[in-house]
């Protein structure tokens, strides 16, 4: 499903990702380890499309995503999670759900949602709060919630554990690990493995933009 291959990504004059390649077939689940710093944040940018590429190329679904513009790759099913969450404080947890959804007519919205709620609960208990009033897991669980409205083939999620009281950290692996069902590709940025660590079909290690092998 996702091919990067041979990727070399320049951050100012920092080369972050050097020779990087990564492969995930439809419904695997991919850990991307590597120590803070260590280029996993650059590279699911790039996937994204944020980053330019210096070298080598990024495939889905054989589509060469360089001829894809950064903000048409959530219509080819790519739903992302950042590791700041990115909420917009003064909106509501639906409304943040919702709103990459906004300008995607095609996408059945409504159904995406019911998915949400059905994989998370919690989130329609909670939809009408404004995300300024959620605490840090929270907040998280409704960053994924919003990438699982357009993450209908590819998940990239960025330590989604990161900052997480332990019981909020644990129900997320749970959410995580039932995805597996849903038949979609994940790949999963850590520091480190972590109770997910049985979810997992592969792992790639990256150390100063590089995979360690």
């Amino acid at each position: 499903m996702l091919e990067v291959n041979g990727v070399s990504v320049k951050i100012g004059a920092i080369l972050a990702l050097k020779n990087f390649t990564l492969e995930i077939k439809k419904g695997e689940m991919v850990a991307l380890l590597g120590r803070n710093g260590a280029g996993k944040t650059t590279l699911l940018k790039s996937i994204m499309g944020v980053n330019k590429l210096s070298e080598g190329f990024i495939k889905f679904n054989d589509l060469d995503l360089a001829s894809s513009a950064s903000h048409a790759r959530a219509a080819l099913g790519i739903g992302y999670m950042p590791e700041d969450r990115a909420l917009i404080p003064e909106l509501t947890v639906e409304e943040n759900i919702l709103l990459p959804s906004w300008s995607l007519k095609e996408l059945d919205s409504e159904q995406r949602l019911d998915l949400v709620y059905t994989i998370m609960p919690e989130l329609k208990e909670m939809s009408d709060r404004k995300a300024l009033l959620l605490s840090g897991g929270q907040q998280k669980m409704a960053a994924l919630g919003r990438a699982l409205v357009l993450g209908t083939q590819l998940l990239l999620l960025d330590e989604p554990f990161e900052g997480v009281a332990p019981a909020l950290s644990q129900r997320l692996g749970e959410v995580i690990k039932g995805l597996k069902e849903q038949n979609m590709s994940i790949i999963l940025s850590q520091s480190e493995l972590n109770h997910t660590e049985d979810i997992f079909d592969k792992q790639f290690i990256i150390e100063r933009g590089e995979n360690v092998k």
